[in-house]
């Protein structure tokens, strides 16, 4: 997988997207300072395009940093980053589930019916 990630930032220089899910998959393989050093570059380039709150929450919660996803998450509900749609249903954010922050988010969205009053 991290061999076609690869191809794919080849193929899309400038798209944080690709590399964004590069980032994830040497998180998952338990490369994480390779994972830290693109969230770092994506994050500090003044160059660089826009990163979607989503896709860095994805990172931090591939790399097991867990207050930052929700952090990332937060900010994306603010911005409403449209690929907060997916969050309720991608397995990537399984590890955030149980978190009372997560739910948050999901409310805020509207992915999730509001409290009774």
């Amino acid at each position: 997988a991290i061999d076609e990630l690869r191809k794919a930032v080849d193929l899309a220089p400038g798209d944080t997207r690709p590399l964004t899910w590069l980032a994830y998959g040497y998180a998952m393989t338990g490369k994480k300072e390779r994972a830290i050093d693109i969230l770092r570059k994506l994050e500090n380039s003044p160059h660089q395009a826009y990163v979607s709150p989503t896709l860095a929450a994805v990172v931090y919660a591939g790399l097991g940093e867990k207050d930052r996803a929700l952090a990332a998450l937060g900010k994306a509900v603010l911005e409403r980053d449209t690929r907060l749609v997916i969050i309720k249903v991608d397995p990537v954010f399984d590890s955030l589930r149980s978190d009372p922050r997560f739910s948050e988010v999901l409310r805020r969205r509207g992915l999730v019916p509001k409290e009774p009053v």
